[in-house]
């Protein structure tokens, strides 16, 4: 089955919307011309696939307590061996990270692309080249955390930048929050 979406063709549709964007995209676009598995998790950089989960009715957003970065951030994570379309490794991690089963894409486009340092074992730091989705539940009440050390909470969107201390993050809860108000 060919991929519905795949890094290049989203990162060639992206217009990033600051300076800081525009760097880390055209960072992404040079390294996807020389690797030949840009999922590949022993690569000092590699893609990861994210999302932001939103309940329209509420405009509340979902965050995910990491324990290895000690932060509130959003889900999502690696491609699994096989996969290689960004959207349906977003809604996949969503997924398994929430127990919601109805999350679906918000919207076709990347929301937002950052480069993110991520401590691994011991000293070691890859980056993780995250493409970012808006995706939608209307059954917030169904959120189940994965792990009992990874809680998860519906916040309003001032208070998801307030509880995360990424100005990556930030910038990523901006747009959202501009998805929302352009769809109310």
């Amino acid at each position: 089955m060919v991929s519905e979406s795949t890094p290049a063709r989203l990162l060639d549709s992206h217009r990033p919307t600051d300076d800081v964007e525009h760097a880390d995209l055209d960072r992404v676009r040079r390294w996807l011309d020389t690797t030949t598995d840009p999922w590949d998790r022993a690569a000092p950089l590699h893609l990861t696939a994210s999302a932001f989960v939103v309940h329209p009715a509420t405009g509340r957003v979902l965050l995910r307590w990491h324990p290895r970065q000690r932060a509130w951030l959003h889900v999502g994570g690696h491609g699994d061996p096989g996969e290689g379309d960004p959207v349906a490794i977003a809604r996949r991690e969503a997924r398994e990270e929430t127990a919601l089963t109805d999350v679906r894409p918000g919207s076709s486009a990347l929301l937002h692309v950052a480069i993110v340092p991520v401590a691994t074992s011991g000293s070691t730091v890859v980056e993780h080249a995250d493409l970012r989705f808006l995706f939608v539940t209307d059954r917030p009440d169904d959120v189940r955390a994965e792990r009992p050390d990874a809680p998860l909470r519906w916040v309003n969107l001032p208070e998801a930048r307030e509880l995360t201390t990424e100005d990556n993050v930030r910038r990523s809860l901006r747009r959202v929050e501009a998805a929302v108000r352009g769809a109310g």
